[in-house]
């Protein structure tokens, strides 16, 4: 490898919102993050359902006009 042409290679924090901390390596120093393994729903198992019924309602209606034509 060339020398002086490869970024500094150091262990790092990386910090989530929930508060859970993991140490690595990387080229950056501190990292922050919306969400990592210990709160993200697809590892917790937990479902979260968004009000979706509002933003259905609103297209139909919106649209409702162009599919009669």
């Amino acid at each position: 490898m060339k020398e002086g042409i490869h970024p500094a290679y150091n262990e790092t924090k990386i910090h989530c919102a929930c508060g859970n901390v993991v140490a690595t390596g990387s080229t950056k120093k501190d990292i922050s993050v919306e969400i990592c393994s210990n709160c993200h729903p697809f590892y917790t198992g937990e479902q979260r359902f968004l009000d979706t019924a509002g933003k259905i309602e609103k297209f139909r209606k919106k649209y409702q006009k162009h599919a009669k034509a």
